[in-house]
């Protein structure tokens, strides 16, 4: 299996304004950490714990999607919450890229409605 590596896209960190470089380095120190987390979930083969991380990025973008418009509502600028919906969107897509993981991730998924199908019937 290829080793896992995720990135901030470049075009999310150059959309941000120029005053400070902090939420770019926010973003990388995150998306490192994430990366660290999946890549020891995927050496231990715990695709439980990688779709949970999934989810949780899935989670993430769409409260920062929901931020956009709450933002635009209040006068306020939203490009950070749309920088970090659209980092959470790129680490979604960077995950699936890995075509092994993607298999494993997929597996997990249905067993999870098949086990909520079960626990739904019963």
């Amino acid at each position: 299996m290829d080793d896992l590596s995720l990135g901030v896209p470049k075009g999310i960190v150059d959309a941000l304004p120029d005053e400070e470089d902090t939420a770019g380095l926010d973003m990388q120190r995150a998306v490192a950490g994430w990366e660290r987390r999946l890549a020891d979930l995927v050496a231990d083969e715990d695709w439980s714990g990688v779709v949970s991380v999934l989810e949780r990025f899935e989670d993430r973008w769409e409260r920062y999607d929901g931020f956009i418009v709450e933002l635009r509502a209040w006068g306020q600028s939203p490009i950070y919450a749309m920088a970090w919906r659209d980092l959470y969107a790129s680490l979604l897509t960077q995950v699936y890229d890995h075509a092994d993981l993607a298999d494993h991730i997929d597996r997990e998924r249905n067993a999870r409605i098949v086990e909520d199908g079960i626990r739904l019937q019963g």
